[in-house]
């Protein structure tokens, strides 16, 4: 049961774990051109901004712009207000009016969902270092040695910056390229299995 309710994903704000992927496979398809920018170009300035300053720098300079922004905005309305003699309220006021808090269902269902991916990690890395099985146990110290060598050419943010320009960019050069690709990926296979089977 607490498996099912996991995979399936948790609904917030109405949106469920089929709508999420779609959305995700519209952003990394650039179906919608303006609304893929926005978001990858946010994720490319806040990891180089994460290059350049520390954490907390970048928290506070993104607070500083919305701060200036919506005070900035707040000050444009009320002075238009004045001169247009309108009464239109606060102008963030839908947003004020807003529900944000969680509920004490969705916090149980967080929680829930955090101590099962925790508790199934915790076993799997159990089983790895305890040697419970030979073959994975070797395979997992094979691909910590592999992470050796790519820790000492990149570090964490690298990987993560080269991990986002690859997922906004691969799909549309596979989409566009298919069968060039497809023809690369046999002959590779090919290869591959012919050396396997010698």
């Amino acid at each position: 049961m607490e498996t099912l309710n996991c995979q399936q994903g948790i609904r917030i704000y109405g949106i469920n774990a089929n709508q999420k992927k779609r959305i995700a496979i519209d952003l990394l398809y650039w179906r919608d051109i303006k609304q893929t920018g926005i978001v990858f170009g946010s994720f490319l300035l806040l990891l180089f901004s994460l290059t350049q300053f520390s954490v907390v720098s970048v928290v506070a300079y993104l607070a500083l712009a919305a701060l200036s922004a919506t005070i900035s905005f707040r000050i444009y309305k009320s002075v238009l207000q004045a001169v247009q003699k309108t009464d239109e309220g606060h102008p963030f006021k839908a947003y004020l009016e807003l529900e944000i808090t969680l509920s004490q269902e969705q916090i149980q269902k967080y929680t829930d969902c955090l101590q099962f991916y925790v508790n199934n990690t915790l076993k799997e890395l159990r089983r790895l270092f305890l040697v419970q099985d030979l073959v994975d146990s070797l395979k997992f110290a094979v691909l910590m040695w592999l992470l050796t060598y790519v820790g000492a050419l990149f570090n964490g943010l690298t990987l993560l910056l080269m991990a986002v320009v690859s997922m906004f960019t691969l799909p549309v050069v596979y989409v566009k390229h298919q069968a060039q690709i497809d023809q690369y990926l046999g002959l590779v296979r090919t290869h591959i299995n012919a050396v396997v089977a010698k």
